[in-house]
Parts: C-alpha cells; structure tokens; sequence
C-alpha cells in the first residue's frame, strides 16, 4: 500500500532532523579540537573533490537519487531490477576509473583548487586526497540506492543513514584526542590529524553504503550484479535524465571549488567557509528533505499524466511553502549569527577571530537561503517535466558569474595587486558572490518556467511571496531588538537561551501574521499543523 504524503514528510523531517543534529554534533567536535588550524584547512580542500562526489551523487535530491526516483516509479519490480544492475555496472566502472584518478594526480588536483596553500598545508592535503579517493566511488552507489529506497517506499533509511557516517567521523578524532591528549593540535601533529581525519570520513562512506546494502538485498534489490547491457530503453530512459542532472548538480558545486580557489589566498578561510556552511545547511537540508522527497514523486505523476492544472497548483504550493520557512529562517540567521556560533562553536581550539569571521559569514550566506531553496525546487520541477538541459543551462552560467562576482568582491587580485580595491571584503565576498548567483539563477529557472509551461501567474505568486518577505522582516526586526535592549551574559547556557526565547517569540509572531494574510497554502499549512494528520500537499 502506499504510504501518505503527510505519514512521508514526518518521517523525512525527524529522520532528517536526527541526521542533521548529529552532522552539527561531528562539526562541533572537530571545531572544538581543530578549530581553523592547519589540520582542518587543508582537509577543506582536500575533501573538495570526493565531497563534491558524496554530495552530488551521494546526496538525497542528488541527481542519482532524483533520477532513480523519476524513472522507475512506474515500472514492475522485475524490471526496475534489471535496470539498476546495468546502471549499478556502468556507473561504478566509471567511479573505479575516477578514483584511481584522484589517486594518481592528487598532486596536481591540491595545487589546481588551492595554489595559494602553503607547502606544509599542501602536503598535508595531498595525503588526505590519497586517503579520501575512494569514497567517489561508493558515492554514487550511495546516491543510486537512495533512490532504489525510496521507489520501494523506504524512507527513514535513506534521511538516517548519514549518521553512521557522522558518528564514525566523531569516533575517529576522538579516538585520537584519547591518544594525544592536549597535543592533538600541535602544529607537529597535524599530518597525524588531518590522515585521522579523512580516514574517518572514508569508513564514514563505507558504513553508510553498507548499511544501505544489508537492507536492499533483504528487499531483494541490489545483489551485486554485473550486467553489461546498457541497450535497454528504461537504461537509456534514465541516463539521459541523470546525464544532464548530474552535470547541471555539478556546476552548483564547482561553484564551491571556485571559492576556494580564491580563498587559498586567506589564512584559515576554507575552514571558516566550511564551519558557516554547514550551520546554513543543517536547517537548509533539513526543510529541502521534508519539502521535496514528498513532492518530487508527486509532480513526476502529474506531469507523466499530463494534468498540468493540478502540476501548476503543485508547483505553486512549493515555492510558496519554500518561500514561507526560508524568510523566517533566514532573517533568525541574520540577527542571532553571533549567538548561533557561539553556542555551537565557541570552545576548545575556536578562539575569538573564529567566532567573528564564521559568525560575519553565517550572516551573509543567511541572505541567500530562500533563493538557495527556491532554485532546489525550480530544479526539481524541471527534472519532473524530463528537462535536465535547462538547469544545466543555468548552472553554466551560474559558474562564469561566480567567477566573475568572487574575484570583484575579493578587490580584484592580479600579479600586480588588487585592482578593485574598493571592494575588497575578504572572505565575506566569496559568499556575497554565491548569494548573488543565487539570486540570478532563482528567477531565471522561474522565468525559464513560465516560458516553458505559460501558465504561471508570477504576478499573484509574486504578491504572495512580497508579503511574507514583509512578515518574516518584522518578525526577525522584533528578535533583533529583544537581543539588543535585554542584556545577556556571555556563556553558553544564556546563548542558548537568548536563541530559543528570541527565536520562538519571532516565530509565533511569523506565524500569526502569515495567517491573517491570506495565502491559501500558508493558511492551509497552519491549519494542518494544528489538526497534524493532514498534509500540506
């Protein structure tokens, strides 16, 4: 039987939740004992290749897993077998030639995404990279079996299943704070930490796709093998959806590989990225799952039947519902940055200039958020229509802006000195180009839409969205002026306290003003709450 779309979405959101909390918990363990040192620098651009891997193959809402997901819904357990084991064949044949590759040219590969690094960071790197190599290839049999998981209607497996990895991670660098004790970041030691490190992060992988194979070969799905026939209409059905998603994903992340390439020139900027990054996409990640798990399969159905009145009502729903956490989320960012990281972070190895430069960063990657998941669903939607060239399109064009936005905002560096000195805001400007390109790809995926569907009525959506922009600014303006006309002392337990009572009493305020505005879905979406059995969708 199927299960309901509310009965998924609370299973995507407390299994993603849980997964999130213990990805936060692995990021304050290696922020409290490596803090921005060199250990963690250089693991920030050794992790670049292989995590761009994870997260584009590995990841749920990955193109793997999107792809899977889109195609094989429809079709007889018999041949959705037959499909993944050629698929499996074909995509783990070209992973096995891409990790001998990282290991051969990682040398190479460090000195093209940081020329900037030290000789000492640089070596230290490369040895990680050796290590880390072979997590791209479990990273597309993870991101595959995410998607054979959800087909068969599994999905606390696929939101949980990051937690080993976490837990692994959290495993490894404890082990060796038993072992070294107050040394463990002595700048003699970080070779020793930084191979203890990316060893972790590999079993991390291991255990993940493991647990997800123990599962899938009880459902009879995935027994290992090899088929080499790639004739098969529904193989090339779904290759060449995952062909152009896989490259148009990737463009989004060699966006981050761009940043880092001008960060290499900044002491302890990868690491400050890294730590900002992950506290914008805990929530992000977290309101992605729970929104779009539920609705991709939906708007996949609607548009195979071609039902484009209920499509378009769909797809109103989710940029709306998008839209409706991310103001709220983001404005909270902006105005508790400064508490969030010192709650989370401030101990151990973070020292004072860590706290000012992840908390500055955190603010800024917090004004882009609802443009970040706005593009995620547009994306999705063009997936669901079988369009993966018009993302692809987008995210080329995202990669050259990026480009361009990074080096204006770092001053303009040359062999000959910065010649846009002007604006020149250091780390901060890395992000302020990813916020821009955001921004730029959001409405052109929603422009690009309308031209295709021409059944959008931007300007009605666009009156719905202006007034929650409007509600979650004065909401966020009331927890900002709570923080600064009430003063709270400086430790842990009162951040903690400062973020939940300024947080919730925003919140309520959010809520009650986008009730009495009168947008059908938030309004629907708050009554649903309150009943819990019915679903948003």
């Amino acid at each position: 039987m199927a299960k309901s779309l509310p009965y998924i979405a609370l299973i995507v959101a407390v299994a993603t939740a849980l997964s999130k909390l213990i990805g936060l918990l692995r990021q304050q363990a290696i922020a409290s004992i490596f803090g921005i040192g060199v250990a963690y620098d250089s693991y920030s651009y050794a992790y670049i290749l292989p995590g761009f891997l994870l997260i584009l193959l590995g990841g749920i809402n990955g193109p793997f897993h999107n792809a899977i997901v889109s195609i094989l819904i429809h079709r007889p357990i018999n041949e959705r077998n037959y499909i993944i084991a050629a698929v499996n064949t074909l995509i783990g044949t070209i992973l096995c030639g891409v990790t001998g590759l990282l290991l051969i040219m990682a040398d190479l590969l460090i000195t093209l995404v940081g020329p900037g690094l030290t000789p000492e960071l640089h070596e230290i790197a490369v040895h990680q990279l050796q290590i880390m190599a072979p997590i791209s290839l479990f990273a597309g049999f993870i991101g595959l079996n995410f998607g054979i998981l959800h087909v068969s209607e599994e999905f606390w497996l696929p939101s949980v299943s990051p937690i080993l990895s976490s837990l692994t991670v959290i495993c490894g660098i404890g082990l060796l704070w038993l072992h070294l004790g107050a040394s463990i970041n002595a700048p003699e030691q970080a070779l020793l930490g930084g191979s203890v490190l990316a060893s972790a992060t590999l079993i991390g992988a291991i255990v993940q796709w493991f647990a997800q194979l123990l599962f899938l070969y009880k459902r009879g799905f995935n027994k290992l093998t090899l088929l080499w026939d790639w004739s098969h209409p529904g193989v090339w059905e779904l290759l060449k959806i995952m062909g152009p998603a896989t490259l148009s994903s990737g463009m989004l992340q060699i966006n981050v590989l761009v940043d880092l390439f001008f960060a290499s020139g900044i002491v302890g900027a990868a690491a400050a990225l890294s730590y900002s990054g992950i506290l914008v996409q805990t929530p992000l990640g977290l309101v992605s799952s729970t929104l779009l798990v539920p609705l991709l399969p939906t708007l996949a159905r609607l548009s195979a039947s071609k039902d484009y009145k209920n499509l378009v009502k769909r797809i109103r729903q989710g940029l709306i519902l998008s839209n409706f956490t991310m103001f709220i989320v983001s404005g909270l960012m902006i105005v508790l940055s400064y508490p969030i990281v010192e709650l989370l972070y401030a101990r151990g190895a973070f020292n004072d200039y860590a706290k000012d430069t992840v908390s500055t960063l955190l603010m800024t990657y917090a004004i882009g958020m609802p443009t970040y998941l706005g593009r995620d669903v547009l994306v999705r939607i063009f997936y669901a229509l079988s369009d993966g060239l018009t993302p692809l399109r987008f995210s080329v064009m995202g990669i050259l802006f990026n480009v361009i936005f990074d080096w204006i905002f770092i001053g303009g560096p040359s062999p000959w000195g910065l010649q846009l000195p002007t604006f020149n805001h250091g780390t901060s400007g890395l992000v302020l180009s990813t916020v821009a390109v955001n921004i730029l790809t959001y409405f052109a995926l929603l422009f690009a839409l309308q031209s295709k569907l021409n059944l959008l009525p931007l300007s009605k959506w666009g009156v719905s969205s202006f007034w929650l922009l409007v509600s979650a600014i004065l909401s966020s303006l009331f927890a900002w002026q709570i923080t600064e006309r009430i003063s709270w002392s400086n430790d842990i337990v009162r951040h903690g306290i400062q973020i939940c009572f300024c947080g919730i009493l925003s919140l309520v305020i959010y809520i009650i003003s986008t009730f009495f505005i009168g947008v059908p879905e938030i309004h629907k979406f708050i009554l649903n709450l309150r009943k819990s059995h019915r679903s948003p969708y």
